[in-house]
Order: C-alpha cells, then sequence, then structure tokens
C-alpha cells in the first residue's frame, strides 16, 4: 500500500495567490510528485507551519521545463519570466518536473 502525503507546504509568499483563487497549480519535482488525484491534503506555509486550509488534489501529470509556458504562468498567478525564474531557483538543474493542479476548499 502507497503512502501519499496529506500536506504541501508553499513559500509565504504564495499563499495569498492560493488564497484569492489565482494560483491553482504548482511544479514540483519529483520528490513531491505522488500526490493522488482526489486527495484533499493541509495547506501550510514552509516558513512557519501556519496552516492555511484544505486543498484537493485534481491532477498530477509530468511536464519538461522546456514545456512552462504562459498559461502555466497564470494558473500560477504570475508572468512567465517570475515564474521560470522561481523555478530555476528552486530547482536549478532539473529538466522533468511535475505539475500538481489542485482546487482550494473553502
Amino acid at each position: 500500500m502507497q503512502n501519499y502525503p496529506t500536506e504541501i507546504t508553499f513559500f509565504e509568499s504564495l499563499i495569498p495567490l492560493i488564497l484569492s483563487g489565482k494560483k491553482v497549480i504548482t511544479i514540483r519535482d519529483k520528490s513531491e510528485n505522488n500526490y493522488k488525484v482526489g486527495s484533499i491534503i493541509s495547506l501550510f506555509a514552509n516558513e512557519h507551519r501556519t496552516y492555511y486550509g484544505k486543498l484537493q488534489i485534481l491532477s498530477v501529470q509530468p511536464l519538461q521545463y522546456s514545456e512552462i509556458d504562459e498559461f502555466h504562468a497564470q494558473q500560477e498567478g504570475m508572468c512567465l519570466l517570475d515564474l521560470q525564474q522561481l523555478i530555476k531557483k528552486i530547482y536549478p538543474t532539473t529538466e522533468s518536473l511535475y505539475l500538481i493542479e489542485f482546487q482550494l476548499l473553502v
């Protein structure tokens, strides 16, 4: 039986985008690709573990860094250049990523 994550963390600066509904995806590396579609997980800030609510995982799919486009940036609530820079800052040498789509539950 596989254990699936029951929580996810984001930089504190991204939490307002999630809570406003502007950020509906996250791009992660292989170490964070095992979220179960349909599961409900807890949302926390990285920096101080503040709890912000629940998210439902809608999809998990492979994504190459070179495939990141304006639509992904819109789903992230930022411009494409900012998204690309953020991904490279977090995963400087990783090309194979995963797109996790989620919905904030209220």
